[in-house]
């Protein structure tokens, strides 16, 4: 170990781990259940509470995540009450939830807790309380460009989830998951691990470093996988759109043939997907970012403005301007 940090969590124990998840309104339910249903299925097939987890808020009050629902916490985040793992999960509004006296809490509660870290934007979080100033670190694709901004510091990786020294960071629901199986193996071995996994049907093998996709393509990639290599060329290439042509080629078929492909699979064109998927793209940088224009314009792959313009209100019914005013 270097920088005299603690023993990592992330190895073999039976002795109970204490778990604080310090949830937001503005986070997605998917990420808090990731990060706390194979815990709670870890300790019953174990048969025993050797993740004692508890559900935090800043005020004690239930946060509601993005889908409306509300999540039922046991208290206040206490950065003085002892635990061994502090897990920050948050989605939209962060930026509101920086406060200085957040911020100086996570610093106390990390000076002795064994493993902090953000599940999805709580990275944010957790990178402003200067938790993961020259570590790894990772954070939903969406925003990786703008936090790779704000944090110069941090050796930002398009990983699921980073684990450096006693910070861990995930990239959302699925990742977090991820993550926690990871814990559980590394702690009670991977008997356990594939019991838990096999509670939630739960069979994609993925390793820590791999790629976040832009496009999830689920059962896809086992049926297809000209389609799959192709969707995979069109989101690494958003802002520098590639011709169909060139797609098919380094597919491996003729243009004809992807057409045949992505019409038997998905119902359109290539051409009219790409289009779909860099739109897709623009609307999210839209409404959750105040980029300019032209910049979005840009990102995904529009020669003008105009043009982008254009494209979008045929695409949503609306300009991009009045969408984000609205």
């Amino acid at each position: 170990m270097t920088r005299n940090e603690k023993p990592t969590i992330f190895r073999t124990e039976h002795t109970p781990l204490k778990v604080t998840l310090l949830v937001f309104s503005g986070a997605s339910i998917m990420c808090v259940a990731s990060a706390v249903d194979p815990l709670r299925a870890a300790n019953r097939i174990a048969g025993e509470k050797l993740f004692d987890f508890r559900l935090v808020s800043m005020t004690g009050e239930a946060p509601v995540t993005t889908c409306g629902l509300p999540v039922a916490v046991s208290g206040a985040f206490d950065a003085a009450e002892p635990t061994d793992m502090l897990a920050v999960v948050a989605g939209f509004g962060t930026q509101n939830y920086a406060t200085s006296a957040l911020l100086a809490g996570l610093r106390r509660a990390a000076r002795t807790a064994r493993a902090c870290g953000g599940v999805e934007a709580g990275t944010w979080l957790v990178a402003r309380a200067g938790l993961l100033e020259g570590r790894a670190a990772t954070t939903h694709w969406e925003d990786m460009e703008d936090f790779s901004a704000a944090f110069p510091g941090v050796d930002v990786r398009p990983d699921r989830y980073v684990i450096d020294g006693p910070v861990f960071t995930s990239g959302g629901a699925v990742p977090t998951f991820d993550l926690m199986l990871h814990l559980i193996r590394a702690r009670l071995g991977m008997a356990v691990a594939l019991d838990v996994a096999s509670v939630f049907i739960y069979d994609q093998a993925r390793a820590a470093t791999d790629a976040q996709p832009l496009v999830s393509l689920g059962r896809l990639d086992g049926y297809d996988p000209r389609l799959a290599q192709a969707v995979r060329l069109m989101e690494a290439h958003i802002d520098q759109p590639l011709t169909i042509a060139a797609i098919a080629r380094r597919t491996g078929v003729t243009a004809r043939t992807l057409e045949t492909v992505f019409r038997g699979s998905i119902g359109e064109t290539p051409g009219a997907y790409y289009l779909r998927l860099r739109l897709s793209a623009a609307r999210r940088l839209v409404l959750d970012t105040r980029i300019a224009m032209a910049d979005i314009a840009g990102r995904t792959g529009f020669s003008s403005a105009a043009g982008f313009s254009r494209a979008f209100s045929k695409a949503f019914g609306e300009a991009p301007v009045r969408l984000r005013r609205g």
